[in-house]
């Protein structure tokens, strides 16, 4: 009998859920409180920029492509959300997922049967235009992600209920800087939202003045040469060096790489540990249309006390970028409380005090890269668990590793603040790997297909990467990590040049000629210097690398 399997919404976790569960035969039923798929990519009726970071991309599309479904060529590296929403529309109709979504459905509850302790099966009770039906299923798929509800911690900052008179949102409730005009707006949280939001305001807002707790480093999504950063950083090579070099040595080369483009203690950003992507913030503080301040002590009737005893006047608006919360309202409480948190599942995923691992919850992480492709992986692995082709290590095992990870937190001081943690993001996407068997074997790699395996060590991790061996393998996958650099160029090559001028022509000349006298020059002292040949070779490739991290 084929196995069923509820997922729950129709964002890009869900349609990936959907497309894994028609890979390993299983039959998928996804239901979506909105009447369209995209998630928190598709702007609502009212016009509400989508929640998840800004509406432009933070990740280029190499980056967060499906791994068997990469980006057009001619899409821009970095998009909106309407062209990335047209390309989910491209990914479910090229593996025919819509057919397996009910639009306009809510789930009121998810239950476990009577008999859940040998079936594992479940009931779920939805309701389409005011129709409430039930269903049993074999496994369930939470694909409703983290970002469900507006957090407004009002209670840490004192006055802002009874006394501050001016207006205050979150940013979840912003739509277009028009109702800023002219005012002086203060912006709670320095992240991607509150950075893209104050320099959105700074351009019609009298002043905005951007608060901050602990910082932030600052970068561009433009990097060396101009290639997306996340291209040039996200490689397995920069992972390696940050496994096995020293902490100390990698904060230096960290501090010194971030620091290049300004000096983020001049800017009042130097930080701990977070990072934002923002090509125009500073900007934005060097022309003092955004001015950088510290945490907010107090709010006064209009004016905000900071805790550096400085105070600003006559503020009209309060933006709280503060993140986001989640609750599975759905779940029943036995289950809810097992994810409370997603340091409470095993590898983010899996509630290990379930009898039957039938229950996946997808998308509650944060990685240093593209959460999109870490929740593609997550559901190929899930899938498998459902239909039984991998398995869970025993509950006693897995609660024992997700206690390790939760005292880590709380001797690091870091319990309560888990949503600013990120994890690694080439070695999560590893370590699910692994239990799915689609890691690739870089060393065998350098033996079998020595081009592909330059590319994939010192070349951007891209989800493509898991999909050259193991279960799921795609044939299109080596193609496609070749020419990764020829998407990302393409669209950038609007104008067409040609460069036919003397300089180029010496060069090539100079190249031609110059290559054999260099290679008999190497050659000639390979024989009789040898030692002092290949220690410059070594010392002298290392550097270069070192310069991109």
């Amino acid at each position: 009998m084929v196995q069923r399997v509820a997922i729950i919404g129709a964002g890009s976790s869900g349609l990936a859920s959907i497309k894994c569960c028609l890979d390993e035969g299983l039959e998928p039923t996804c239901f979506e409180q909105s009447h369209d798929i995209g998630g928190l990519w598709r702007f609502t009726e009212a016009g509400r920029i989508c929640v998840y970071r800004s509406v432009i991309t933070n990740t280029s599309k190499e980056m967060m492509c499906f791994s068997d479904f990469p980006f057009p060529e001619d899409f821009p590296n970095y998009m909106n959300h309407s062209r990335l929403l047209e390309y989910f529309r491209m990914y479910a109709k090229h593996f025919g997922l819509l057919r397996y979504i009910r639009f306009k459905t809510t789930v009121q509850s998810i239950r476990k049967r009577p008999d859940f302790s040998t079936t594992g099966q479940w009931d779920v009770v939805t309701e389409t235009d005011g129709t409430v039906e039930s269903a049993v299923f074999d496994a369930v798929m939470v694909c409703s992600g983290h970002y469900a509800e507006p957090h407004l911690p009002l209670d840490s900052f004192p006055g802002i209920e009874n006394h501050f008179r001016g207006q205050y949102l979150h940013s979840w409730e912003y739509k277009d800087s028009a109702s800023f005009q002219g005012k002086r707006v203060l912006v709670l949280g320095v992240g991607n939202s509150g950075g893209d939001i104050a320099v959105e305001i700074s351009r019609v807002a009298a002043q905005v003045f951007l608060s901050t707790r602990s910082g932030t480093w600052v970068i561009s999504r433009i990097s060396d040469h101009g290639f997306p950063v996340d291209m040039m950083l996200t490689t397995r090579f920069h992972n390696c060096l940050e496994n096995f070099l020293p902490s100390a040595l990698m904060r230096w080369l960290r501090l010194k790489k971030f620091n290049t483009w300004f000096d983020h203690a001049n800017y009042g950003l130097i930080p701990q540990k977070s990072l934002t992507v923002n090509d125009e913030l500073p900007s934005c503080i060097l022309c003092g249309t955004v001015v950088v301040k510290p945490n907010v002590e107090e709010f006064m009737e209009s004016s905000a006390v900071f805790e550096d005893g400085t105070v600003e006047e006559n503020i009209d608006m309060v933006v709280f970028a503060t993140g986001y919360t989640f609750s599975f309202p759905f779940l029943e409480e036995s289950v809810r409380n097992n994810c409370r948190s997603k340091y409470a599942l095993y590898k983010y995923i899996f509630p290990p005090p379930l009898e039957k691992p039938t229950l996946a919850v997808l998308g509650l992480i944060e990685l240093t890269g593209s959460i999109m492709t870490g929740t593609e992986l997550q559901a190929r692995w899930a899938t498998r668990v459902f239909k039984g082709l991998n398995q869970l290590p025993p509950a006693s095992r897995m609660m024992a590793e997700v206690a390790k990870k939760q005292q880590h937190l709380i001797k690091q001081g870091l319990s309560n603040k888990e949503g600013k943690i990120k994890t690694s993001y080439i070695g999560y996407m590893d370590e699910i790997a692994s239990c799915v068997g689609v890691k690739p074997n870089v060393l065998l790699l350098f033996l079998k297909d020595p081009k592909l395996a330059l590319e994939v060590f010192f070349g951007p991790c891209t989800p493509c990467q898991y999909r050259l061996a193991g279960p799921g393998k795609w044939v299109g996958a080596r193609n496609t990590i070749l020419t990764q650099w020829h998407r990302a160029v393409k669209p950038l090559r609007t104008r067409v040049i040609n460069d036919s001028s003397n300089h180029s022509l010496v060069f090539q000349w100079l190249t031609i000629l110059g290559l054999p006298a260099l290679l008999c020059a190497g050659l000639l002292i390979c024989k009789y210097s040898p030692q002092l040949w290949f220690p410059r070779v070594r010392l002298g490739v290392f550097p270069i690398f070192i310069s991109n991290k």
